[in-house]
């Protein structure tokens, strides 16, 4: 089997161990800086999962924000922070509990939509991921809030 190369970054996040075919929605949803360098491998051979995806984003550590976006997305993920060539960080995403002014709630007469205040979810035991809205009590899939659709 050939095997590609594909260079070391010198500072950066790698997100390893993504579900098949998630890589691409996964860098829209974060959305790194438009001069951000990306390298997208999907459907890469993994002996732990058969089949995955990872990304590199060359001068850019994901936040907290992005933690949690992520954790909802892919659960079984790992971030590794690189600095100076060398692994700073490794770890298995933590899906959070609830997460606080990052999503809009879908509900149109959710009281966040209709007055300033920061939306919150309680994040469900799962599968299926699923997210509770704070205010209105609805129930939505993971997916569909991060997304913005319902």
């Amino acid at each position: 089997m050939k095997e590609m190369k594909v260079d070391a970054i010198k500072d950066g996040s790698v997100i390893d161990h993504l579900p098949p075919g998630k890589a691409l929605e996964i860098v829209k949803i974060l959305k790194p800086s438009p001069t951000a360098s990306i390298l997208l491998g999907t459907n890469l051979v993994s002996g732990k999962m058969g089949q995955k995806d990872i990304v590199k984003i060359v001068n850019h550590e994901l936040g907290r924000d992005e933690l949690n976006t992520l954790a909802l997305l892919a659960p079984e993920a790992t971030l590794t922070i690189i600095r100076d060539y060398k692994i700073y960080q490794k770890s298995k995403v933590e899906l959070p509990s609830q997460v606080a002014d990052l999503f809009t709630c879908p509900n149109p007469n959710c009281i966040t939509n209709a007055e300033p205040a920061a939306s919150r979810f309680h994040i469900l035991p799962g599968p299926p991921r699923e997210m509770r809205c704070h205010y209105c009590e609805k129930v939505y899939k993971a997916e569909e809030v991060v997304e913005g659709r319902v």
